[in-house]
């Protein structure tokens, strides 16, 4: 599904973000992405889904070398990734329902199909009173909950969301994973940033953590605790 080899990224002249990353992963996994504040995790994101290119090294992103890949089709492949960004980035002259619908509109879904998904999703995390509401009569967390259901409402084979938990409750933060979990068994590959050790717990998966740039694959959690306590 993804592969970076001996990836670089820096901004303008000033030194390296990210500095030889390598890693695969195979479609149908599931990764937190953690690491300091800093650390370069929404840059790494970024790369994933083409909204930098890096400064030197390859990516190979759906089997395809992505530094072959001419500007005119990245929009289409753009349309198979679901990303949850920090920033929302909703529509505030459109309805919660409304912005959730983008992905299934583009894509030219039958109308009635794309109003019962969408209502359906908003119910499922919380916001079935707030279907015709706009994004700014929302608060942080609400909005938070309509840009996830927008990621996640087209079932996109690569799911990225960074701090996807950061202005919810603890209640509403395992919701929202499990439904990422649905949304990887039903084959999505998922990275999830976050900082919340203890939803990290509540969920067996491995990690990818960067530390100074570089990037350390670590095991799922109960694998690094039967590690630490070993033979009984």
């Amino acid at each position: 599904m993804i592969r970076f080899e001996n990836v670089g990224l820096r901004y303008g002249t000033g030194p390296e973000v990210l500095r030889d990353i390598s890693f695969s992963l195979p479609p149908g996994s599931f990764h937190f992405l953690t690491g300091a504040s800093g650390a370069g995790k929404s840059s790494l994101l970024k790369l994933m889904y083409l909204a930098h290119r890096p400064t030197r090294g390859l990516i190979t992103l759906f089997d395809r070398d992505m530094a072959s890949v001419p500007r005119t089709e990245l929009p289409a492949m753009r349309r198979r990734i679901g990303v949850v960004f920090q920033d929302f980035q909703l529509l505030d002259h459109l309805s919660a329902l409304d912005n959730v619908a983008l992905p299934l509109r583009m894509a030219g879904a039958p109308e009635a199909e794309v109003v019962e998904q969408c209502a359906e999703l908003l119910r499922w995390v919380g916001l079935g009173n707030h279907l015709d509401a706009r994004p700014p009569t929302l608060s942080g967390g609400q909005q938070q909950r309509v840009a996830i259901a927008r990621s996640v409402i087209n079932r996109p084979r690569l799911l990225l969301a960074d701090e996807p938990t950061g202005n919810v409750d603890d209640s509403i933060g395992m919701r929202l994973l499990y439904l990422f979990e649905e949304l990887h068994k039903l084959g999505a590959t998922v990275v999830i940033a976050t900082h919340n050790e203890a939803l990290i717990r509540r969920f067996d998966h491995p990690r990818l953590h960067l530390e100074h740039g570089q990037l350390h694959a670590l095991p799922p959690h109960s694998a690094r605790v039967a590690v630490s306590t070993g033979p009984r």
